[in-house]
């Protein structure tokens, strides 16, 4: 297996995710959209390039900063490492329970998306962008 091979199929880190986040928002080129690479969104990752000279993927990046940040360890997983500690528990269990399980998060992940959406915390954009990524977990 290649090295880089071998970085992209490790589990992801939420805490290195944050830092490039947070470096893609300070200094947005040459690294705009690294951390969209890093968790296996790749054309995200070029979107975030090639719009390195505009102020577009600076915010896209603080918002995914944010996101990252508030978001657990185990929502984390869930989302970019297909795993969660609470599915992990109970899938030997029922794999029927574990389904139940995972449509709950996501519709209480959804809940809070939408509420943040009402702050005005979330634009209507990333809301729906949001609410997509969500909703492909369950599919």
């Amino acid at each position: 297996m290649q090295p880089l091979e071998k970085l992209l199929n490790q589990p992801k880190s939420r805490k290195i995710t944050i830092f490039l986040s947070l470096l893609a928002t300070l200094v947005p080129w040459p690294i705009a959209g690294l951390h969209k690479f890093y968790v296996g969104q790749p054309i995200w990752g070029v979107i975030y390039f090639l719009l390195w000279n505009t102020p577009i993927p600076r915010i896209a990046c603080a918002i995914d900063l944010v996101w990252y940040f508030v978001q657990g360890e185990d929502q984390f997983n869930g989302q970019f490492n297909g795993s969660s500690t609470v599915n992990t528990q109970v899938s030997h269990l029922n794999p029927t329970l574990t389904e139940s399980v995972c449509v709950g998060a996501i519709a209480e992940n959804l809940r809070e998306l939408d509420q943040l959406r009402e702050d005005g915390l979330v634009s209507e954009y990333e809301f729906e962008q949001k609410r997509r990524q969500l909703l492909d977990r369950i599919v």
